[in-house]
């Protein structure tokens, strides 16, 4: 610890911000870990009990879904089956607003690491850069500094460069933490197109089309004793 706090110190001013930033990565990955375990951990479970008494009875998948609402699975499945009989399209833009929005949550947090990523290579050239330039200032070179003047002035460079080690460091971990998330979000995305096409695919072939109301414009026996009578 009593190191890691001189590492601080030696980098100068500049290494304030690049640790506010380190703090605010591994907060940001340790809240996001939480997210994707708990919803990766029960969704499968969710889907399948949802799907299955979606095929006899559409009220208690909507129960089942409520009862997982604190899920993004469960509010996507939750968005078509609390509507009052639905047309299929009708069913399937609930369903793809509801994605959409989930998808906007899942999100979360990756604004932060990008901002990261960018920021804290820079801030670490820069106090490289600023270290360089008080070490040079200090530096007697037109007057034939002595080698302890040298010696220093090596030391300077070394402790000037730890900025720019510790900006790529941070930078490196929230790149890590940001395509692990993505990867994430990626599978996430198919796993409910997949999941929505099934219940689509439900609702309509058990409870739409056997309850569809649409006959034709005229019997078929009317029309065969017309077409006969010509």
């Amino acid at each position: 610890m009593a190191t890691f706090f001189n590492l601080i110190v030696k980098g100068g001013p500049v290494m304030i911000p690049i640790v506010g930033l380190s703090v605010l990565t591994i907060a940001c990955g340790l809240e996001r870990a939480w997210f994707w375990y708990q919803l990766l951990r029960k969704e499968d479970r969710i889907v399948h009990d949802v799907l299955d008494a979606a095929r006899y009875d559409l009220s208690k998948a909507g129960a089942i879904a409520e009862e997982a609402r604190a899920l993004p699975i469960g509010r996507f499945l939750l968005a078509p089956l609390k509507l009052k009989s639905p047309t299929p399209d009708t069913f399937r833009l609930a369903m793809e607003a509801a994605s959409d929005k989930e998808f906007s949550q899942m999100q979360k947090g990756d604004k932060l690491l990008e901002t990261v990523i960018a920021v804290a290579p820079l801030l670490g050239l820069l106090g490289t850069v600023t270290g360089l330039i008080g070490t040079f200032n200090n530096l007697n070179i037109g007057g034939g500094g002595t080698t302890d003047q040298a010696t220093q002035a090596a030391g300077g460079i070394g402790e000037a460069l730890i900025t720019t080690a510790a900006g790529m460091i941070v930078a490196i971990i929230a790149l890590l933490i940001y395509r692990v998330f993505v990867t994430f979000q990626g599978r996430q995305m198919d796993y409910f197109a997949e999941v929505g096409n099934e219940l689509e695919l439900i609702y309509r072939q058990v409870w739409y089309e056997p309850n569809s109301s649409e006959k034709p414009a005229y019997p078929l026996g009317a029309m065969t004793s017309s077409v006969d009578s010509y």
